[in-house]
């Protein structure tokens, strides 16, 4: 599979990358970033601005796509920033690979993603969901983590705050509420545009712990 990973240089892309990588069934990688990644004989690393995405390159010609792109409120600086990031982009990717052939997508959603969600974070992670299900993708995974393990490279205190908390409480959470690994969402992710199952797949935080 030739397969494309929009959002690499983040805390779960870039597990994906790596995983995908080492992957025997992944024949190459296709990372549109921003800044330069390292070099990797089945890495295409072709550097991008979202928001102004060249629709005809070659390059989006892929059998399978994986997203993580995802910012925070403080972040992005408004809630239109945020919507930006965390729903236009990421629907951009879905329809420009859809149109270059990709059968099989991926999505970093969230715990709580829901379309009549009072919190804008939520409701936002519902309307993605949403409008990628529209695109009518052959196979369509979404991924809900709830809270992330591991160490980001942007500051956010709020976040390491609840990752202490949920980390001290994890024997006695339920599951669904315990710590994620991002390893174990990219592997997620992976397995869901690798194994290509027909129609809508979900993957909820107890299947990840």
């Amino acid at each position: 599979m030739r397969l494309l990973i929009a959002g690499a240089t983040g805390l779960v892309g870039s597990h994906a990358l790596r995983q995908a990588l080492a992957h025997p069934q992944v024949t190459q990688v296709v990372a549109p970033t921003r800044r330069a990644l390292p070099s990797h004989p089945k890495l295409l690393n072709p550097q991008v601005d979202y928001e102004r995405l060249p629709e005809l390159a070659e390059w989006w010609a892929v059998q399978g796509v994986i997203c993580t792109i995802g910012t925070t409120m403080k972040t992005a600086g408004s809630r239109a920033a945020f919507h930006r990031v965390d729903h236009d982009y990421p629907l951009l990717v879905a329809q420009l690979a859809q149109r270059h052939g990709a059968q099989a997508y991926a999505f970093n959603s969230a715990l709580g993603a829901d379309l009549q969600s009072r919190v804008f974070y939520s409701r936002t992670k519902g309307e993605v969901e949403r409008d990628l299900l529209a695109l009518g993708y052959p196979s369509l995974t979404l991924v809900r983590p709830g809270l992330i393990g591991g160490e980001r490279v942007e500051s956010r205190p709020a976040e390491r705050v609840g990752i202490a908390l949920t980390r001290w409480l994890g024997p006695v959470l339920p599951r669904r509420y315990r710590l994620v690994p991002p390893e174990a969402i990219a592997q997620a992710l992976l397995q869901g545009v690798l194994d290509g199952t027909p129609g809508l797949r979900l993957v909820m935080p107890e299947a990840m712990v």
